[in-house]
């Protein structure tokens, strides 16, 4: 392990929190509101943390995989670390652990939340809070390696530690240049939301940090009845467009840059994921007929909520715990698949499903015809037999984590539907379950053991397991790969 470069990389990052802290100081000082000296003093320990270990960059700068899996893993905890800070010392969250739980719920894009007041918290608190989630749906790290020249030798470490999905590839040949590209689209897709949602009657602060919520797929919102209390059809429907917007792989954006329009709409993934939506929202709009009273009505709420579930964003305009069965199980069914690898979304990912579905069908055939070669391929291309690995592996470990986490979570003695839909939600970074944790509901009531795991399961699946499992493997702190 080179621990000297280690070091400059995590201090170079939270040189860059530093930095970030000082956006939401500036919105308290805007709104004339004391909570910008704490953003400041946590912008001070941290630049005096940066001085201290990312000065100068040491003679031996090579780091492999396994640091690489290291830095994300503490890195992602360290900015929560310190980003809970100023929730705790302007007394918006008290208790640290709570400001810590809201904080990862935060960058992971989880939202989450053990909040039962919003609205009266000060504006640049809520900014913080909605700015985790844009800053966090990227990835901590592209956003480091977007401002600065962390370390390009390296960089691409460090990208497949963090970026979501079975295979991570370079848009163009520096790593730096396509955290560039992935940010400028990023930025400007945030953009465009802001100012439609203004055209929709929201003032500029309510756009902003509600962009940033759609764009992270986070959900954090400034209301107490999220984004149901403008009851408006035009915000609902902006907003259901971009989150399956920001649920599509970035990696098609920027095919469409290239205007290679043919190759996007060949995507398997997006045509399963787009195809799953649709499903689901004709159906439940279906369901729920009879409880909003007309089609349109129905759809619209139907179509919200899918897009929430699935792309993990986790908005509400409806309790859809209230929702009949076949409903609540199609969102349950949504929000473990969840959106397209190389978004900001959460879930397994469509494109592990993808190939968990043609793998099972190769075994099928070979089956049927032992002597016949089967390949497994998605658009086109051959899968390689350790991607398909990858994706095996992934889920027994998903499935492991649930279960261990539901096991722990269960001696708060709730009701299994929320036990078992609070670890589900926090796995997948969806946000809102069933039952007590339900979409006008939240995680406070919980014991602080429970929120320790939560916290354990949003960094876990944001970081989509390995770069954790891999912690605790003797092998890992001793081979380099």
């Amino acid at each position: 392990m080179n621990l000297r470069m280690i070091g400059y990389i995590i201090g170079k990052m939270l040189g860059v929190e530093a930095l970030v802290l000082l956006i939401p100081a500036f919105v308290s000082l805007l709104y004339r509101e004391d909570e910008y000296i704490y953003f400041i003093l946590t912008s001070i320990v941290l630049g005096i943390i940066y001085l201290l270990t990312a000065r100068k960059k040491p003679e031996n700068s090579m780091i492999y995989g396994k640091e690489g899996l290291f830095i994300v893993a503490f890195a992602w905890v360290l900015w929560s670390l310190f980003g809970a800070i100023p929730f705790c010392l302007s007394g918006s969250i008290p208790h640290y652990l709570d400001a810590f739980f809201e904080t990862v719920s935060g960058f992971t894009t989880t939202g989450s939340t053990i909040l039962r007041e919003i609205e009266t918290l000060p504006k640049g608190i809520l900014f913080w809070r909605s700015l985790t989630h844009w800053i966090g749906g990227m990835g901590v790290l592209v956003f480091v390696m977007m401002l600065t020249s962390l370390d390009d030798k390296n960089a691409m470490h460090l990208m497949r530690a963090e970026v979501p999905g079975p295979e991570v590839d370079k848009l163009v040949p520096k790593t730096r240049s396509t955290a560039k590209i992935l940010y400028a689209m990023y930025f400007a897709l945030t953009a465009l939301e802001v100012v439609l949602l203004l055209f929709g009657g929201m003032d500029l602060f309510d756009s902003i940090t509600h962009a940033f919520s759609t764009a992270g797929t986070g959900g954090f919102s400034t209301r107490n009845a999220s984004v149901g209390f403008y009851n408006s059809a035009y915000i609902d429907m902006v907003i259901s467009v971009f989150m399956i917007l920001f649920g599509i792989n970035f990696n098609l954006y920027y095919l469409l840059l290239l205007k290679q329009v043919r190759a996007i709409f060949c995507d398997e993934e997006l045509r399963v994921y787009l195809g799953i939506i649709a499903g689901a929202v004709a159906v439940i709009t279906v369901n729920i007929l009879n409880m909003y009273g007309n089609l349109f009505q129905a759809f619209r709420y139907a179509l919200f909520q899918v897009a929430a579930v699935i792309t993990t964003t986790g908005f509400c305009t409806a309790n859809f715990d209230l929702w009949p069965e076949l409903s609540k199980s199609i969102l349950l069914t949504v929000m473990i698949i969840g959106a397209s690898a190389g978004s900001t979304g959460g879930g397994i990912k469509v494109s592990r499903l993808l190939i968990l579905l043609k793998s099972i069908l190769q075994e099928i055939k070979q089956m049927i015809h032992p002597k016949a070669v089967t390949i497994v391929r998605v658009n086109g291309r051959k899968v390689r037999e350790e991607t398909m690995h990858g994706v095996y592996i992934y889920f027994i470990c998903y499935i492991l984590i649930i279960i261990s986490s539901v096991l722990i979570v269960s001696i708060d003695n709730f009701d299994f539907t929320s036990t078992f839909t609070a670890v589900l939600t926090t796995v997948n970074n969806v946000g809102p379950g069933l039952g007590s944790v339900g979409p006008v509901e939240n995680f406070a009531d919980f014991s602080y053991l429970s929120k320790i795991v939560f916290c354990l399961d949003m960094l876990v699946g944001r970081l989509e397991i390995f770069p954790y499992l891999l912690l605790f493997s003797t092998g890992f702190w001793r081979r380099r790969f």
